[in-house]
């Protein structure tokens, strides 16, 4: 008999749970709380409590080619970033080419997940729902939770000195929608992470005068990197990553801080970080430094107190006024649905072993998938995490006693460097590729470069060298896809296919004809010394 594993949440998380339980011959049944799949990405006017919001105009931080599941490539006329009604779009034909919606119970609000009397035995759980005002209870045999992210503010808005005596309007971002609010107002953003920068140049076009707030500044990118190509399939690749590893850490700051001030430099415009020594991630956003030399947002330290109709900076005795306060203050994450003997969040992190599997249980068949940020796109990521935590609810892959788990997790709490690459400012942050090699290593799946040099050059130099797209993931061992090879070979193409919309004729290169006569004039030399013989 199939093992029934519960997934919480349709998300991506959610999804790719379901298609690797179902891969896998494993019974999931997912619960969704809302009408509709997609999780972050589905866009609603109104904020629903207990699910991520985003606002109108959200963009994916991460190009196509980089971010969608490792055997479904998004649409070839499709942008290379993509607006969130298009990436909804994309989840619904994912979750239709792989009958998805077959285990999808929706308007299901997962009340408790528990532990069995004889957990200890049969690693079983009860998970209690509520839908259409009727409790239900079921035993499953594991649990996967894709959910809990992006709903909770980290900071309670009251925290901030003097706030409770403002005058003006506030809100956290996750409430924002449009930035018709802004309009003809005097608006202060605090928090300069990939909401806020967005928030804030959103607000600049309409806003009176716009203010972000930021403790420590932050590098900026843009999502163009050399030859209008997407930054991200620039960067991040495997010999990239090998050659930054085998670095001291103190170089590779500063190779990152020639590179970032490339577009433009970060000093003179209030943002270089304060914390050079540790990685904190990147801003996305192309029209930030536009603005702010055009006066439209101007870059303000954190803030000292708020007064009634105004804002008072650190280091800056003027008083500002002030209509609006945006707090993207960034979040925490939260599992109401488990006891704290389960999963217990504290100071923004929980122990977990691989950041997947709660490392104290005498059973491992439940499973965090999606709550990690490893610098890389987070579909992939929680695809990857869901492929091997299907094979471990299975029985096919064997984690290690609790005690060794425990003690990685502790290890990895303490945040300590090796001195090479780069250093991370989280514990929940760590390297993209070298995170989802572990992973692949762990189901033997991960692609053998050496062989694959041997065997299939073109393909071994382009998985080296080119962009570490999620199809180099399904090239080899459990749950290969025969389409991996041409989709890596083919990747250039679509990224191209979709900003390539009008056909230019180039002029000829004179290197080209200066060839062509060179090649001419070396056929009749030797034509000449043919005959002369």
């Amino acid at each position: 008999m199939a093992k029934r594993v519960a997934i919480v949440g349709a998300g991506v998380c959610g999804l790719a749970s379901i298609k690797c339980c179902l891969e896998e011959g494993l019974e999931p049944t997912c619960f969704e709380r809302s009408d509709d799949l997609g999780g972050l990405w589905r866009f609603t006017e109104h904020v629903e409590e207990g699910r991520a919001s985003l606002y109108k105009s959200v963009i994916s931080n991460s190009s196509k080619e980089m971010s969608c599941y490792s055997d479904f490539p998004f649409p070839e006329d499709c942008p290379s970033y993509v607006p969130n009604s298009r990436f909804l779009e994309y989840l619904k034909m994912y979750a239709n080419r792989f009958n998805l919606l077959k285990c999808i119970q929706f308007k299901t609000k997962v009340c408790s997940v528990t532990k069995r009397p004889d957990f200890a035995v049969t690693g079983q759980w009860e998970v209690v729902t509520l839908r259409e005002g009727k409790r239900e209870s079921a035993i499953f045999d594991g649990v996967m939770v894709c959910i809990g992210f992006l709903t909770n503010p980290f900071l309670p808005l009251d925290s901030f000195p003097g706030i409770n005596t403002f005058k003006g309007q506030y809100f956290h971002s996750r409430q924002y929608k449009h930035p018709d609010i802004f309009k003809d107002k005097k608006v202060l953003v605090i928090g300069m992470g990939n909401s806020g920068t967005d928030i804030a140049v959103e607000a600049s076009h309409v806003a009176e005068k716009v203010f972000l707030s930021t403790t420590g500044g932050s590098w900026v990118v843009s999502r163009v990197w050399d030859a209008g190509y997407p930054s991200d399939m620039v960067m991040q690749t495997r010999f990239e990553n090998m050659f930054i590893n085998c670095l001291p850490t103190p170089i590779v700051n500063w190779l990152m801080a020639k590179r970032m001030n490339r577009w433009f430099n970060h000093t003179n415009y209030g943002l270089v970080p304060k914390d050079r020594t540790r990685l904190r991630e990147p801003v996305l956003n192309d029209e930030l430094p536009g603005r702010i030399i055009t006066g439209k947002v101007i870059i303000k330290p954190s803030v000292k107190e708020v007064k009634e109709n105004s804002i008072i900076f650190n280091n800056t005795p003027k008083e500002e006024p002030i209509d609006i306060i945006v707090f993207a203050t960034g979040y925490t994450f939260a599992f109401p649905f488990l006891d704290e003997t389960v999963v217990k969040v504290e100071d923004g992190q929980a122990s977990l072993y691989k950041y997947i599997f709660p490392a104290h249980l005498q059973k491992s068949t439940l499973a965090i998938i999606g709550l990690i940020d490893s610098l890389g796109s987070r579909i992939p990521t929680g695809e990857i995490q869901a492929r091997w935590a299907v094979r471990v609810l299975k029985g096919v892959n064997k984690l290690p006693p609790p005690s060794v788990m425990i003690e990685e997790v502790n290890a990895k709490k303490e945040n300590k460097h090796s001195g090479f690459g780069l250093r991370y400012r989280k514990v929940l942050q760590t390297g993209y590729i070298a995170y989802i090699d572990e992973l692949l290593t762990y189901m033997n799946a991960k692609p053998n470069l050496f062989s694959m040099l041997l065997t299939d050059p073109r393909l071994a130099l382009t998985v080296f060298f080119g962009p570490c797209t999620p199809y180099q993931f399904r090239l080899t061992g459990p749950g290969k896809w025969e389409g991996a090879r041409n989709a890596i070979l083919t990747q250039w193409d679509r990224t191209i296919k979709a900003t390539k919309t009008r056909t230019v004729e180039e002029p000829p290169s004179p290197f080209a004809s200066l060839l062509k006569l060179f090649s001419f004039l070396a056929l009749l030399v030797a034509i000449f010394l043919i005959y002369c013989k």
